[in-house]
């Protein structure tokens, strides 16, 4: 009896899901219904995910509706997403595509029990061992995100033989972020998903989702703590680093009841904490961790070891608030991690804050929408220089970090998204990104301060994003296409030395240079 009634079920769904596909949708209705016959299964009878990636306005903004359409259409090579051109008319294709870029009737939630019950150990921490499967060098590793196809390559930084190359989460976002000892790194999803994978032994070994639409990652400095930033819902999530593990949820609500998206949040290993920027909020959100109990060493972009040097007295895991005179949208920080400096909203200008005090000690004048997540910095003259491209603006901006002066503004041609370099190397190198000449970059000679080259590594395809080596002899760049490559250049000579075909490469990231925070690579 159970069985036919299964039965019964079941052929009634075939034939309600052949009626709804028959139809050409007149409204949201229809949409909707064609929505749980054809989607749902895979991304969430409410579009929050599952198999398939959240399909919301928030995570879907690198993908326009054009190409949303055309991926309901052919399906997705290498995924598990069915072309429905031959089920689905071209009204319905449509109808379904405009449908995933409205915002919900009700705004989802993911509290507590949503991401406790995401959490999957594949290997707990400690099982696996401790000797990598490979000979290369562990701390010379280039970790490569292909966004074409949602995998990622794990590369020998000596030789740039491909290692590994393994699928990760839909829309990986904000840089993936290593342990101290590059034994592990983190991936953060734009739906939310964190992954934490072993790269000594090519596992993926613990996944949890800390929100529906997350904007960035960060692991505290001696490799213990997790935080996660969300547009969606309002929060910032902690999580133990060992297996993921959630430890505390912070609704990010000001004291009025207010509440924020986080524009990012970052690890600042010499204060012992994470600083956190709001979007909706003037404020600044500073989170200590722990205290280690032996120091931990390292070098380049810090200043000092990290020792966890606080100008305040606020208990670990606890919000310390500092108001800021705008909202805060993209920041970077000094070397001691003393100064955060801040571009305000609209990208029309800039501002430092002294994170003990709370106090804006300085504006800047930087118009244009200026990019101070791949800001970098460097020794000119006798005195320390922060370098940054525009989103909005065909030029690179330079200053003095003494004074927080403008020392020069170089023309470029084209805004730019990333800008790179490495301690031993004499050049930067920054992308046109944006605009008609997005196939060349600019290489920056850090003593004149002019541009000494610009190379096209392949006329009409977009060259972006540098990462060095960790001795700064070599580097990265991307051909930012679906049939791409990452490019291998001599540092000095500035010659092409090989190609690595990928599927449209954006990132870079080696583990000396991020462990170590060299000062030419970003958080």
């Amino acid at each position: 009896m159970k069985r036919a009634v299964s039965l019964r079920t079941s052929l009634q769904a075939l034939v309600a899901a052949v009626l709804v596909s028959a139809m050409a949708p007149a409204g949201a209705d229809d949409t909707r219904a064609l929505y749980q016959a054809r989607c749902a299964s895979c991304h969430g009878e409410a579009r929050l995910g599952g198999i398939g990636p959240a399909l919301l306005p928030g995570n879907l903004s690198r993908l326009k509706p054009q190409a949303a359409a055309a991926v309901i259409r052919d399906g997705r090579p290498a995924s598990q997403m069915p072309a429905f051109g031959e089920q689905l008319d071209d009204g319905q294709i449509a109808s379904l595509a405009e449908w995933i870029y409205r915002e919900p009737e009700v705004e989802p939630g993911w509290a507590k029990e949503e991401i406790l019950a995401s959490q999957v150990v594949r290997h707990p921490a400690g099982s696996l061992p401790d000797v990598p499967r490979f000979d290369a060098d562990p701390l010379n590793l280039f970790i490569v995100v292909e966004t074409g196809d949602h995998h990622a390559s794990l590369l020998d930084g000596d030789t740039f033989e491909r290692i590994h190359r393994f699928e990760t989460r839909y829309a990986l976002h904000g840089g993936p972020k290593y342990t101290p000892d590059g034994r592990h790194v983190f991936f953060g999803s734009r739906d939310g998903w964190i992954t934490k994978y072993d790269l000594y032994n090519l596992e993926v070994v613990a996944e949890v989702r800390a929100g529906i639409n997350m904007r960035n990652i960060a692991v505290s400095g001696d490799g213990r703590y997790v935080m996660a930033a969300n547009t969606l819902p309002h929060s910032l999530v902690l999580f133990d680093a060992h297996n993921l593990e959630l430890m505390k949820v912070y609704p990010v609500v000001g004291e009025s009841g207010e509440s924020s998206r986080v524009s990012a949040v970052y690890a600042a290993p010499p204060r012992g904490s994470f600083i956190a920027a709001l979007k909706d909020l003037e404020e600044v959100w500073e989170i200590p961790w722990p205290l280690p109990t032996e120091p931990v060493v390292s070098t380049g972009h810090m200043a000092t070891p990290l020792e966890q040097q606080r100008g305040h007295d606020t208990p670990s895991f606890q919000v310390r608030r500092l108001p800021v005179p705008d909202y805060l949208d993209d920041f970077f920080f000094d070397l001691e991690y003393e100064h955060v400096i801040g571009a305000s909203r609209g990208g029309q200008g800039g501002m430092v804050v002294n994170l003990d005090s709370g106090e804006k000690v300085a504006d800047l004048p930087l118009e244009g929408m200026p990019h101070l997540g791949s800001g970098i910095t460097w020794e000119h003259e006798g005195r320390r220089v922060m370098a940054l491209p525009h989103l909005a603006k065909a030029a690179v901006s330079i200053i003095d970090m003494s004074d927080w002066s403008l020392i020069k503004t170089l023309e470029t041609d084209g805004p730019g998204f990333f800008m790179r370099s490495h301690a031993n190397s004499p050049y930067a190198w920054v992308d046109v990104f944006f605009g008609p000449h997005r196939d060349r970059v600019h290489v920056i000679d850090k003593a004149s301060l002019e541009i000494i080259e610009t190379l096209t590594p392949e006329p009409g395809k977009t060259a972006a994003h540098v990462e060095f080596d960790r001795d700064g002899e070599k580097l990265l760049l991307s051909l930012w296409e679906d049939d791409g490559a990452v490019i291998v250049y001599d540092g000095d000579s500035l010659e092409e030395e090989k190609r690595i075909p990928m599927s449209k490469p954006s990132g870079k990231y080696n583990v000396w240079n991020k462990t170590r925070y060299e000062e030419g690579t970003s958080h």
